[in-house]
């Protein structure tokens, strides 16, 4: 059976493409520097609370009906919880002991756990020797990162790398949840009914551990905070779906690939940070995994030879 092809990537969505890896990438510089004055549950509050109103602005002015039933509600606290809530918390706890280029690096894992959680919970995406061996590619570059030493001790550094691979099952399962729960609906309504459930999970969990979230803050923390919420969550939201229009779920799979080098080079320019040569490797081999999964250069590869 011939496989489908992608649509094709044109000038535009190449431009949007990198603009989202820009933003994303983003996310773990501005989360650096909010970490200096806030603790990681308090930023997720801040993250997805100020994002909330941005999205309700462009649904309304969109003409997006906003659901009314339980059951829709509950899909989205669900979505918010695994999408958001969840991994934004790992994340942000995890780089108070790695560097933010390094968990960027750790979280391109998200598309193989994608291939293996939905080959194994979705009927219509089987999980195929090439997923497995994408799946394989990328553990492998995960075990380069963290090195032998990680199998007999559990410093922080390690228990925050663990975390971090944790948010990335997490995106995995939110991908499956959203498609089993949330397919009928809206994209842009997907996304303000994501950030709200996360909101209204964060914001008791916030109180009963950080308690009150305090204000005063510095203009670069503020800045950052802003930066997380309206630049890499709301308005990522909105390019992620335009991309995903025009070229595409598995083009849009790409920005795993440019996320890291951004957050990477943000680090070391703004905030000093040094990599290992084991975290560039690694990087390389979970970059290989992906092109793996993703199918086409090997198909395209093979193609050749063929002819």
């Amino acid at each position: 059976m011939a496989v489908p092809s992608s649509p094709a990537i044109d000038l535009s969505s190449g431009l949007l493409l990198a603009a989202l890896a820009l933003v994303w990438g983003g996310s773990f510089f501005f989360a650096e520097v909010a970490l200096r004055e806030l603790p990681p549950l308090t930023i997720t509050l801040f993250r997805v609370a100020l994002a909330l109103p941005v999205l309700f602005l462009v649904v309304r002015l969109k003409g997006i009906a906003i659901p009314r039933g339980a059951t829709i509600w509950g899909a989205y606290l669900g979505m918010g919880a695994l999408n958001n809530a969840l991994p934004f918390s790992l994340i942000f706890w995890g780089q108070t002991q790695i560097e933010s280029g390094l968990a960027s690096i750790l979280n391109g894992t998200t598309a193989m756990f994608g291939a293996v959680v939905a080959g194994l919970l979705l009927k219509d995406e089987p999980l195929t020797p090439q997923k497995l061996v994408g799946a394989g590619l990328g553990f492998l570059g995960v075990a380069v990162i963290m090195g032998p030493a990680a199998l007999t001790s559990l410093d922080p550094r390690n228990l925050a790398q663990l975390a971090v691979l944790a948010a990335a099952f997490s995106y995995a399962l939110a991908s499956v949840w959203g498609k089993l729960f949330l397919g009928g609906q809206p994209p842009l309504m997907n996304a303000l009914g994501m950030v709200t459930g996360s909101t209204v999970l964060m914001l008791p969990l916030v109180l009963y551990i950080d308690g009150v979230p305090r204000f005063e803050l510095s203009i670069d923390v503020w800045g950052a905070l802003l930066g997380i919420a309206v630049l890499s969550t709301a308005l990522a939201y909105l390019m992620y779906f335009e991309i995903l229009r025009r070229a595409g779920s598995a083009n849009l799979m790409l920005v795993t690939l440019l996320i890291p080098p951004v957050a990477v080079a943000l680090g070391a320019g703004f905030l000093g940070e040094q990599l290992g040569t084991e975290a560039f490797t690694g990087f390389v081999i979970i970059g290989l995994g992906l092109v793996v999964t993703d199918g086409r250069l090997p198909r395209l590869l093979l193609g050749k030879r063929s002819a």
